[in-house]
């Protein structure tokens, strides 16, 4: 039988079959959602450094935060780094010094955190994150809750006054609990270091769509059902974003680029949604259309 028969075309080759079962097997989902979802924080960073009109927002307010945080982890790793190198050593061994730098690192976030980020810096977190939105074709997500200068050269000197709250992250001192109580955890030789990345991103990753919850209107019983939805996802997108956070001086700009992330991400899934809304849409159309002149 002829290679091009149409029996071929209607049963593929067993190769073929095994490679499509595979691809489309549980587990390679899964690592593939886990990669695509780590991916938006460096995209992020991609993102805001390539679109000048975000650079006022970290040069405006940020840049001296970000020098008041390095006076932070300056006096901790000055003071603190030693001792605790030291007592991990005890139990680690020379690979302490690795633990000690994450529990410095988590350390000098908790006293930032505590003092800074909830205040200061969440503002311009919906700044961008909703700059980033009317870049990306979702103005009309944006338009029902703050006012807009339409004649404005670019997304960010766009935006004006928010008609509604308007909040990135809702600062909480559960937040700054939480972190002191997982610090212990970079006492654990080898693992630890990694679970408290892996638990306090997870809990990062989980409000990184808080905006854009905010911005469809929906219910804490809703926004639930979403989060769940992408709980595996928000695991790595937060871990990822942890890791960012954990870097000294840089992480208020991080913070900024991790917003630009979760917005790409956030128009991403709106877009897909939207198209499969559309063609659903389209379906039924065509569906009655026939049952008219059947």
């Amino acid at each position: 039988m002829s290679s091009h028969s149409p029996h071929n075309n209607i049963f593929p080759p067993p190769r073929e079959r095994c490679l499509s079962r595979y691809w489309n097997s549980r587990p390679v989902l899964y690592i593939k959602r886990a990669g695509i979802a780590a991916s938006y924080p460096i995209r992020g960073i991609w993102y805001f450094t390539r679109n000048r009109e975000f650079w006022p927002l970290l040069f405006g307010r940020l840049i001296p935060l970000s020098l008041i945080s390095f006076f932070v982890y300056f006096v901790l790793f000055s003071f603190a780094f030693l001792p605790q190198f030291l007592f991990l050593a005890i139990f680690h061994g020379w690979g302490a010094w690795f633990n000690a730098v994450v529990l410095v690192l988590g350390e000098g976030l908790v006293i930032v955190q505590g003092l800074f980020e909830g205040f200061f810096v969440d503002e311009c977190r919906v700044d961008v994150f909703d700059a980033t939105l009317i870049k990306l074709s979702l103005k009309d997500l944006i338009s029902p809750h703050r006012l807009l200068f339409e004649d404005a050269p670019d997304a960010v000197k766009m935006l004006r006054k928010p008609t509604s709250p308007a909040t990135f992250n809702p600062w909480s001192t559960i937040q700054i609990v939480e972190l002191i109580f997982f610090l212990p955890l970079n006492l654990i030789p080898y693992v630890g270091t990694i679970a408290f990345i892996v638990i306090t991103g997870t809990r990062l990753g989980k409000l990184s769509h808080h905006r854009w919850f905010q911005l469809r209107g929906l219910t804490k019983p809703a926004q639930a059902i979403e989060i769940k939805t992408l709980e595996w996802d928000y695991i790595w997108f937060g871990t990822v974003a942890m890791i960012l956070e954990l870097i000294p001086v840089l992480s208020f700009f991080f913070l900024l680029t991790t917003a630009t992330g979760a917005a790409m991400w956030a128009a991403d899934i709106e877009k897909s949604r939207r198209r499969e809304a559309e063609s659903d849409a389209r379906q039924a159309a065509a569906s009655r259309y026939t049952d008219d002149f059947a």
